[in-house]
Parts: C-alpha cells; structure tokens; sequence
C-alpha cells in the first residue's frame, strides 16, 4: 500500500526539470512535477494546486476538500499513535 500526502504547489523552481515548490503541513519540499505534466499547458498553471505527494512525486491533482481531509485522518493518525506509545510506555513502568 502506498501513502500519498497531500500539498499545495508553492512555486516551479526548475521547468526543465519540472520540479516544483510543495508545502506539507507547512514545510516546503521540492517535488517533482513530471507526471502532472500533461494536464496543463504551462506548469506554472499548477501554482496552487493540491496534489498528492508519494517518494517525492506529484501523481495526482486533488481537490482542496479532499487534501483537508487527507491531512486531518493524517493528523488524527498520528495522535493515536501518540496515545499507542504513551500506553506502551505506561505499561512497561508498571512491569
């Protein structure tokens, strides 16, 4: 299974390269832009875009509804994990 994140295109940084700007969760990453490539004439359309970011790659457009969702099942996941860890933790000092 494979886990995309969502970000939003901040900027193109390199066109021949088709590398652009992506923040997630407030970080900015360079990602490539390869596979979106066909949808726009100029990558410079896709400036505030959401997509979804999987090892460095841009492989989808989403919609920003979907990317708010995305990032809030995101955020909830990893306070269960938080609380998971807390729990094993607590119980290891009990041992």
């Amino acid at each position: 299974m494979c886990l995309g994140i969502p970000g939003q295109i901040e900027k193109i940084i390199d066109k021949s390269k088709f590398l652009g700007e992506v923040s997630v969760g407030g970080l900015r990453r360079p990602v490539n832009l390869a596979c979106l490539q066909n949808d726009v004439n100029d990558l410079e359309e896709l400036i505030g875009d959401w997509v979804l970011i999987h090892v460095g790659f841009a492989m989808s457009r989403i919609d920003p509804q979907e990317a708010q969702r995305t990032l809030e099942l995101l955020t909830e996941l990893g306070e269960m994990q938080d609380e998971w860890h807390e729990a094993q933790t607590s119980l290891q000092a009990i041992n």
